[in-house]
Parts: structure tokens; sequence; C-alpha cells
């Protein structure tokens, strides 16, 4: 087993985890497992809030520039 299959594992099982405890016993606990498993991919925005805005500002940053470039080439 290679370095990246076991990140991924084990990133994959504390997605399980994480999405099981918010079913359980969470905030969220009276959604659907599937939304707390969905919650759980993105574990580490959760449990470090200036995570998610730092990719929440990288995401929006790109989409303008792909707005911007892509937006310009309709040149007839």
């Amino acid at each position: 087993m290679t370095l990246k299959q076991r990140v991924i594992s084990i990133y994959l099982a504390l997605t399980v985890l994480f999405g099981l405890y918010g079913w359980l016993f969470g905030q969220s606990s009276n959604k659907g497992l599937f939304y707390n498993l969905g919650i759980g991919l993105v574990w580490p925005t959760i449990i470090f809030p200036a995570l998610g805005t730092a990719i929440s500002t990288i995401l929006i940053v790109i989409i303008v520039i792909l707005v911007l470039v892509l937006g310009k080439n309709t040149s007839n």
C-alpha cells in the first residue's frame, strides 16, 4: 500500500466516523445519514473554520478568473 493510498484511506475513514458521529450525536442528527456523510467529506473545514474561508476564497477567485478568461473568447 503506497503512501497516497494510506492517506486517502485514513481520510475516508475519518469521513465515515465524522459522518456517523454527526448523524447519531451531532447538531445535524435530525438530518439523514448521507447528509452527514457529505458533511463528513469536508470535516477539516468544520473543525478549522478558517480553512473553510480560505478554500471558499480560493474557489471564488478561480471561478472569476475562469469567467474572465473564457468570457473574452467570443470574438466573431
